[in-house]
């Protein structure tokens, strides 16, 4: 089982950053893929932004250039810088892991608990 800790969310002004941590433990196989989603009230979780282990990425739509994913694979943890926010971008903000378990491509996918990213005008 897989542990998903978030941190980093909070309330800034347009045109602030922020930074999510999301670290990853507990008995993990092998981690192939981490990322970001987010919820806003009334509206589907989206694609934030996803990194596998090849550093391969990628963002959901509008997204890339002002938020960057990265991870740290020794820690098991990855990082969303996010720019320029917009108060669209209010939302919660969920970790997601997938932990591979077999070498026909099944896997896990877990799920952080969420983190409220609020954007003021």
């Amino acid at each position: 089982q897989v542990q998903l800790v978030e941190s980093g969310g909070g309330s800034v002004q347009a045109g602030g950053s922020l930074r999510l941590s999301c670290a990853a433990s507990g008995r993990i196989f092998r981690i192939r893929a981490m990322g970001w989603y987010r919820q806003a009230p009334e509206k589907q979780r989206e694609l934030v932004a996803r990194i596998n282990s090849a550093d391969s990425t990628r963002y959901g739509t509008s997204l890339k250039g002002r938020f960057t994913i990265s991870k740290d694979s020794a820690k098991n943890t990855v990082y969303l810088r996010m720019n320029s926010l917009k108060p669209e971008d209010t939302a919660v903000y969920y970790c997601n892991a997938e932990e591979a378990y077999s070498s026909g491509g099944d896997y896990n996918s877990y799920w952080g608990q969420g983190t409220q990213v609020t954007v003021s005008s």
